[in-house]
Formats: structure tokens, C-alpha cells, sequence
């Protein structure tokens, strides 16, 4: 399958003020969040990305949008899906995290996410199943359109991140709280036949070269990684360098 690099929208005034956004429209990036997805393009503007695809909240789009004017040799489409989207707090919306944190829910919501559902919201279980259909589905659209060495972004929310790092990392969904996803953060999923193989988490900076998909020279097989048979590389295998 492709290899999906999972990023979540820069920082944005609700974030700064503890405020919990969820679906609130009009909440875009703050100064600060604008510097942090500016460098994030810079950090994969040399992999070629083979899809872009958003949650359709606004901050979500500005960070995608920051990614695909980056990319080489122009800018590239974004598409938006709605299984992306942040979770719907319902009543929850809108509210500040420490009055939020008094509430009898908050404390299932720290310990077994996967019994919450939000007042007048949806369940934290019913978001990972389709932010993880969702991006599988992907994943797959891409592979069979550009191959199985293909990167491609996905743009999202803390949470729906989290829980799609959990499904890959074979964890309950009660524990993908253990899991941190920061604004601005990259994580990154190959997806084999056999289990999924995580490659990076909540990353900040760093050379991200190792996700374009290697030349291939002629008149010679290109070697597979290992992720991309399904097999783990028993001892860890020698890394990403190519040299």
C-alpha cells in the first residue's frame, strides 16, 4: 500500500485560550500557527506528495493549503473529506477545558474513550471507524494509482490522528490516549497487506527526504523495504538511508 503522512493543523487561538473548538466554524490559525505549517511545507516540499486530502475545517484547509503551495514542480490540488473532520463535542463545543474538566464525562473520556459518547455529539468510537475507513480508503485509491511506494497527506484533528495511530499500532482505542499528536506534527503510516508499520510520531522537525519513493534504476529490480512485503525486519533492519 501508499504511505500515508498524517498531520494535524497548526496551533490557532483556540488552542492558546484552552478552549475546545471541535466544530466551530471560523476557527483558523494564529501567528504562530501560520510560522509552524510555513516550515511544514518546507519539511515536505522535497517528497512528492501523491495526494492531499483535508477535513473540511477551515484550519485544517489554511494547513493543507500551506503543504501543496510547496510542493514541486507547482502547487498541488487539495481534496477535502469528511471523515476527517474533527469529532463532534457536541454541547461540549465551544467550551473551555478546565470548566469541562468538572464534568463527571471528562473523566471517562481520560480513562475508557471508547464508552464516550458527547452530549448531543457523536462517540469517540464511531470517529475512529471512519477516520480509520477513511484512511484506508485512501491509502488505497492511492497505491492503485500511483503505486505502493506513494506518499500522500492526510490533514486532521489531535484526536481523530490519535485514534487512526492507535488502530495502526494494534491498541485499544482506550489507550490512544497515551498517544500525544501537537499542532503542526507529523506522523507517518505504511499500511502493508499484513499489519500496518508506523514510521514516525508527533515529529516537529527533521529531513523528511526518506518518504519520497526511490529512483528506480534501469535494468535493475528496485530492492523492496521490508514494510512493504508485510515482513517486520527481525533485529530492525538498517533504516531508511539509501546511501
Amino acid at each position: 500500500m501508499a504511505t500515508v503522512i498524517l498531520v494535524r493543523h497548526g496551533r490557532t487561538t483556540a488552542n492558546t485560550a484552552g478552549v475546545l473548538a471541535g466544530r466551530s466554524p471560523g476557527v483558523r490559525l494564529d501567528d504562530r500557527g501560520r510560522e509552524q505549517v510555513a516550515r511544514l511545507g518546507e519539511r515536505l516540499s522535497g517528497v512528492p506528495l501523491r495526494g492531499i486530502v483535508s477535513s473540511p475545517m477551515v484550519r485544517c484547509r489554511e494547513t493543507a493549503a500551506a503543504v501543496a503551495e510547496r510542493q514541486q514542480p507547482g502547487p498541488a490540488t487539495v481534496e477535502r473529506e469528511s471523515a476527517l473532520a474533527e469529532v463532534d463535542y457536541g454541547e461540549w463545543t465551544g467550551g473551555t477545558l478546565a470548566t469541562l474538566a468538572k464534568e463527571p464525562l471528562w473523566r471517562t473520556v481520560q480513562a475508557h474513550p471508547s464508552a464516550v459518547t458527547f452530549p448531543g455529539g457523536e462517540s469517540m468510537s464511531g470517529m475512529a471507524a471512519r477516520a480509520v475507513a477513511a484512511v484506508r480508503r485512501w491509502d488505497a485509491r492511492v497505491a492503485a494509482e500511483h503505486g505502493d511506494d506513494a506518499p500522500w497527506v492526510a490533514v486532521s484533528h489531535g484526536d481523530v490522528i490519535k485514534a487512526v495511530l492507535a488502530d495502526a499500532l494494534g491498541i485499544h482505542l482506550d489507550q490512544f490516549q497515551r498517544i500525544v499528536v501537537d499542532p503542526a506534527s507529523v506522523s507517518v503510516v505504511r499500511y502493508t497487506p499484513d499489519r500496518p508499520f508506523v514510521l514516525m510520531s508527533n515529529s516537529h522537525d527533521g529531513d523528511l527526504s526518506f518518504l519520497a519513493p526511490p529512483a528506480k534504476k534501469r535494468g535493475a529490480a528496485r530492492k523492496r523495504r521490508a514494510p512493504a512485503s508485510g515482513d517486520a525486519a527481525v533485529g530492525g533492519g538498517a533504516g531508511p538511508d539509501r546511501g
